[in-house]
């Protein structure tokens, strides 16, 4: 019988063997292996929950290992594992039980009276062990709906010490549990458009609700349909932050390896929810202004995930963009190039990934006035550049829209004179035709070409890149400015269902893209 539990630790962590050695000596409990505070308490919690199970705790000298030995070891989810141990090391002397031949993932946290709670970690430590080849576990009954999303392994979930064991030492009881079922291609929930699947429509994610605002709109139709990055400037009240919290009704839901990594990490972050253990839904985090860059990136003694990681495959929504410290916007520039971020703490080092989407809304000042005819600005001009210096080009370069976002009201009768407001379900349409295209065409996102499939699935004709030629000349436009022209004008042209770029398109991309050349909406 061999035991192996996780220790947690950046997105990777590592799988810890557990040994016990029963000796001749004074009774006592000896456990090696670098264990942090929380582990080596196990010894007291296991002690008392083996008695209160009823079984006899061995008289003699125990000597518990968790190796590898220079792995530090955190957490509690070693006491089931270690309470295991000692109960098959004591059945093996006196021959009692026949234990599983193969090796055995086991997670859990005990109880003094030998129920077993939920840990954190379990997608992820199920996960590592079935690519070492260790292809059953014991975990929390809590947890076994998370780990039995790892497709293949067959699971147990125990509720108390007592089954576990007896899970443990009944092979032909353990191989009557559930095998790991693995993603659903259906998302349970989910509603189809044209073979893509949304989040079932809820109250409050209606597009229709907001007047006025039908450039915005169609900026987060392109956003959804192609993965791009947007930045939305307005004054306060304008419906910008609205709009843009219903984006999660408008974004895909993710596909099955794209789900795998999203709940890996949001379980070694502990926000597994029991009756959605796969993360289907791509996340959309919205963290508050006074965020620090470790609260972002991640960090801490485990390195544990930051709101970017947390955000992977998903959304970051940074309301009130400007209030955020000049330092927590800079540091997004690399994860959004890498989509990955790597965080080094006491000589470990791990990798995040970090493939997010950014949304930013902001005032075009402190007072929220620039730019608006009807209204006057109070800010000196020194303030405004201070302001946007916080933002800096190389962050600006890395937003493929940019809407400004005008302050309009209108009467009762002139709302309901109005037939163009688009719905919720006409919005889904358009981003379904464009994802399908871009599954069948590349497989990725458009925002996320590389320059080299820009030339093979971008190509223009003479009249589209006389239209990027004076965008150019006209706005100055940097290489990676053109190159997000030219992904938004692709996706654009997916959401019509056209196979190629026309001058419309490119002009349309060009307009979503000057805002921050000088941020007046008649520029």
């Amino acid at each position: 019988m061999k035991i192996y539990s996780f220790s947690p630790f950046g997105y990777e962590g590592a799988l810890v063997t557990v040994e016990v050695d029963l000796r001749r000596g004074i009774p006592a409990i000896d456990l090696v292996g670098l264990a942090d505070g929380a582990v080596k308490e196990a010894r007291e919690r296991m002690q008392a929950a083996i008695r209160n199970s009823g079984f006899p705790f061995p008289p003699e000298r125990v000597l518990i290992s968790l190796s590898p030995a220079d792995l530090k070891k955190e957490g509690a989810g070693f006491d089931l594992p270690i309470a295991l141990g000692v109960l098959g090391a004591s059945a093996e002397l006196s021959n009692t039980a026949n234990f599983l031949p193969d090796p055995i993932l086991v997670m859990g946290e005990l109880e003094l009276s030998g129920k077993v709670r939920a840990v954190k970690g379990v997608h992820a430590a199920v996960a590592t062990a079935a690519s070492c080849g260790i292809m059953q576990c014991i975990v929390p009954a809590s947890n076994a709906d998370e780990a039995m999303e790892v497709p293949g392994v067959r699971v147990y979930g125990a509720d108390t010490l007592e089954n576990a064991f007896r899970a443990l030492s009944d092979p032909a009881f353990f191989m009557n549990r559930n095998i790991g079922r693995g993603a659903k291609d259906i998302p349970a929930g989910c509603e189809e458009k044209d073979g893509v699947f949304f989040a079932q429509m809820q109250e409050g994610y209606e597009y229709a609700e907001i007047l006025g605002q039908r450039e915005l709109i169609r900026a987060l139709q392109i956003a959804a349909a192609g993965g791009h990055n947007l930045l939305a400037v307005g004054a306060p009240g304008c419906g910008k932050t609205m709009a843009i919290q219903k984006f999660p009704a408008i974004n895909p839901v993710l596909t099955m390896e794209e789900a795998q990594s999203v709940t890996r990490i949001w379980s070694l972050a502990g926000l597994i929810k029991p009756n959605n253990p796969l993360i289907r839904i791509p996340p959309f985090r919205i963290p508050h202004q006074t965020a620090s860059v470790e609260g972002m990136c991640g960090g801490g003694v485990n390195c544990r995930p930051g709101e970017i990681s947390l955000a992977h495959n998903g959304v970051l929504f940074l309301d009130e963009a400007a209030e955020f410290r000049s330092s927590v916007l800079q540091m997004l520039r690399v994860p959004l190039e890498s989509e990955s971020i790597t965080l080094s703490r006491a000589g470990r080092s791990t990798t995040y990934p970090a493939r997010f989407q950014l949304l930013m809304a902001t005032n075009p000042c402190p007072c929220g006035n620039y730019g608006y005819k009807t209204k006057i600005c109070l800010c000196s001009g020194k303030s405004i550049d201070q302001y946007w210096k916080k933002f800096s080009a190389p962050l600006l370069d890395r937003i493929d829209l940019r809407v400004f976002v005008e302050n309009q009201s209108e009467t009762q009768e002139e709302i309901e004179q109005r037939k163009d407001l688009l719905t919720t379900e006409e919005i889904r349409e358009g981003i379904a035709r464009a994802v399908l295209a871009q599954r069948k065409r590349q497989g990725t996102k458009n925002a996320r070409l590389s320059p080299q499939e820009i030339l093979d699935y971008c190509v223009m004709e003479k009249d589209v890149r006389d239209v990027l030629d004076k965008a150019i000349s006209r706005y100055g436009f940097s290489p990676r400015a053109i190159s997000s022209c030219i992904k938004v004008a692709r996706t654009i042209a997916d959401i019509s269902g056209c196979e190629k770029i026309e001058s419309p398109h490119l002009a349309e991309a060009v307009d979503f893209h000057k805002l921050c050349v000088n941020m007046r909406p008649e520029l």
